[in-house]
């Protein structure tokens, strides 16, 4: 990882990306992006309407762009979409501008936090389990060659996971 003030957070849906990002822009007095509000605002549209339109490739295209646009700006705290880092190319442009942590989180936790969550398009099936437990052998692999930093977000309290998260990145970009 190269020095940097930007601190990119990825993981599973569920794993706390945008709480966790808004308590860590707090503490440190930085702008918070959400890629997914991000591309809300910029199409006008939600994601579900995005994924029925354009489908989940028309989604990723979208998610590249922005992402390309984030990652060019200096002294944010960007949490990504769950499936950002399916791309080689968001992958490449995380880890060149930024300090990126991984939130991990059992697939319980996550079924816990997402239950009620219409919002989710990758959900919208008969068994979320299977879906959540499929998404997170797919993604885990590529979470994990991007980190410099993974923490468990389903067994703390997000003020005690941005205190670790501080932590680490105060000490790597001393």
């Amino acid at each position: 990882m190269t020095r940097s003030e930007n601190i990119y957070l990825v993981g599973l849906m569920g794993a706390g990306k945008t709480t966790i990002g808004r308590q860590l822009a707090r503490a440190l007095k930085l702008p918070f992006y959400d890629s997914d509000k991000a591309i809300e605002e910029r199409t006008g549209v939600d994601i579900p309407t995005i994924f029925e339109f354009e489908g989940e490739e028309g989604f990723r295209d979208r998610e590249q762009k922005m992402i390309q646009q984030l990652t060019q700006m200096e002294g944010i705290v960007l949490a990504t979409g769950g499936g950002a880092i399916l791309r080689e190319e968001n992958r490449r442009l995380l880890k060149e501008n930024g300090f990126i942590v991984y939130l991990q989180c059992s697939v319980e936790r996550i079924l816990e936090r997402t239950r009620r969550d219409t919002q989710r398009p990758l959900l919208k099936t008969d068994n979320p389990r299977d879906r959540i437990e499929s998404l997170f052998a797919q993604r885990e692999p590529l979470y994990l060659s991007c980190a410099d930093f993974k923490i468990d977000t389903g067994v703390m309290q997000s003020k005690e996971v941005v205190s670790h998260i501080l932590e680490e990145y105060n000490s790597v970009n001393r």
